[in-house]
C-alpha cells in the first residue's frame, strides 16, 4: 500500500498566541462569556445592547446610519433590528420623504430595559479589564481605539461614531 504523502510547512510556525488577531479573537469570546452571565436576565446581546443604546442617544437614525454607529453591515443591521421589533424594544417609520428608508426609535420598554441592563453592563466591562491596572486599561482603550480607527476601513462594514 503507498504511503500517503503529508504536505510540509515551508515556514516557521507563529504560536496562536502570538498572533494578535487570534488573542483579539479570544477575547471576544471571553467578553461574550462575561456579558451573557452579567446580563443573563435580559436576554440581550452585545449587539442589541450596543444597538439599543446608539438608539437612545439618537432616536430616528436610519438602518444605514445606526449600521455605522455600532460598525454593522446592512444585512446584519436589519437582522438585529427585527428581532428588537419583534420583542416590542424598537419600533422603525417609513421616512416622510424617502420610500426606501425606515427610520428605527427605542420604545419605552427597549429604554426601560436599556436602563436597567446598564448595572450589568458596566460589571461586565469591569470584570473583563479587572487583570488589569487603572493605567494599563486606559493604556489598553487608547491601543484599540487606534487600532479599530486605523482599520476601520478593512471591516465588513465601516464604523463612524454618532
Amino acid at each position: 500500500m503507498p504511503r500517503k504523502k503529508t504536505a510540509t510547512l515551508t515556514q516557521p510556525i507563529v504560536p496562536l498566541t502570538s498572533r494578535p488577531g487570534f488573542l483579539i479573537r479570544r477575547l471576544n469570546q471571553i467578553h461574550y462569556a462575561i456579558f451573557f452571565e452579567e446580563c443573563r436576565d435580559f436576554n440581550i446581546t452585545p449587539v442589541q445592547y450596543g444597538m439599543l443604546t446608539a438608539l437612545s442617544v439618537a432616536p430616528g437614525l436610519d438602518q444605514k446610519a445606526l449600521g455605522l454607529a455600532v460598525g454593522l453591515d446592512r444585512t446584519n443591521t436589519a437582522d438585529v433590528l427585527k428581532r428588537l421589533e419583534e420583542r416590542g424594544l424598537v419600533t422603525r417609520q417609513q421616512s416622510e420623504t424617502d420610500g426606501r428608508v425606515k427610520h428605527a426609535f427605542i420604545t419605552a420598554e427597549g429604554l426601560q430595559i436599556t436602563n436597567a441592563m446598564y448595572a450589568a453592563m458596566i460589571s461586565a466591562q469591569q470584570r473583563l479589564l479587572a487583570p488589569l491596572s487603572e493605567e494599563d486599561r486606559a493604556k489598553f482603550l487608547e491601543l484599540l481605539h487606534v487600532l479599530v480607527d486605523s482599520n476601520n476601513e478593512f471591516g465588513r462594514a465601516s464604523m463612524k461614531a454618532l
